[in-house]
């Protein structure tokens, strides 16, 4: 299963996805999965997870790697089975990028019952507040793969 997970610069709620997903799939004992994350714009090319951004990971324990912000390509879209966004303007500014014909590019908080988008620290100032939108969509994309695949959850 190949994820890539997108917002709008990739330097802050992407890579934190990236990180924690690859946490979970580990902890979860999955195997088979490849992560990647990806901007939709070109703002932050070249950059950095974020200094708070990083910070939060490590205060909740997430390992994370070095990362440089990208952004996505339509071989990306042909390469990856799903694309996860973080919100309404991550699914414009795909648009732009590719057409979504098979239902690959989801938001994250779809996986979830209430839905909506999750919150970008970059206006917000609040990393903790997007660690928990990205924890509990995160969990929830996990425990819908396992059911689909015929993994206890």
């Amino acid at each position: 299963m190949k994820v890539l997970i997108v917002c709008h610069g990739n330097i802050c709620r992407s890579p934190m996805g990236e990180m924690m997903l690859k946490q979970k799939v580990k902890e979860r004992n999955l195997s088979g999965f490849f992560i990647d994350s990806a901007a939709g714009s070109s703002e932050e090319l070249g950059n950095s997870i974020y200094p708070p951004a990083r910070r939060t990971l490590e205060r909740h324990g997430v390992p994370y790697t070095d990362h440089r912000a990208r952004k996505m390509t339509k071989a990306d879209y042909e390469a990856f089975d799903v694309i996860l966004v973080m919100d309404e303007e991550n699914v414009r500014l795909l648009r732009r990028i590719v057409e979504d014909k098979g239902n690959k590019v989801r938001k994250l908080l779809s996986y979830t019952k209430r839905g909506g988008d999750v919150a970008d620290p970059w206006y917000t100032g609040d990393f903790e507040v997007t660690y928990r939108d990205l924890d509990e969509g995160l969990d929830a994309f996990l425990d819908e793969w396992e059911r689909e695949h015929g993994r206890k959850v």
